[in-house]
């Protein structure tokens, strides 16, 4: 389970010192499991829409092996993975670290998207490092850092 904290944005923001209106993990959980684009930012700068899964943790994407953002992965795999919605934000920061996916995750895969991905397309996981976390209607108060 995270920590959660206040995030620091620098002055001017009004974002509170204490816990009061912080949001839950579950609320951050929920909405990465729930979303149909993922937002993935690489080194480069580069960034662009996969379709992904919440699984274990962590966010589980798949690309091109030869694509822009897997050769900019290859090259410094820090990434920024965000959601669609800028009235309910999530962004997550980690490592994108190649994987092997098996049927399960496949299946899973099929059932939200009704595509069946490749099991042997260039498969990434990202566990994350820190997420950012708050709601437009509420922010600053509910704004929300969770570290692992």
């Amino acid at each position: 389970m995270p920590t959660a904290r206040r995030p620091t944005f620098g002055g001017g923001y009004g974002v509170p010192s204490g816990d009061d209106g912080m949001l839950p993990w579950s609320w951050a959980a929920e909405r990465l499991a729930q979303a149909h684009n993922y937002w993935i930012a690489v080194n480069g700068p580069h960034a662009s829409p996969v379709w992904a899964l919440w699984r274990d943790g962590a966010i589980v994407f798949s690309c091109g092996p030869r694509s822009r953002k897997a050769r900019a992965i290859a090259r410094d795999p820090n990434v920024v993975v965000h959601l669609e919605s800028g009235d309910e934000v999530v962004i997550v920061e980690g490592r994108a670290e190649k994987t092997e996916v098996d049927d399960s995750v496949i299946d899973e895969y099929e059932r939200k998207y009704a595509f069946r991905a490749d099991k042997g397309e260039g498969w990434y996981r990202v566990e994350p490092q820190r997420v950012l976390a708050w709601t437009e209607r509420d922010f600053p108060r509910n704004a929300t850092r969770f570290d692992f």
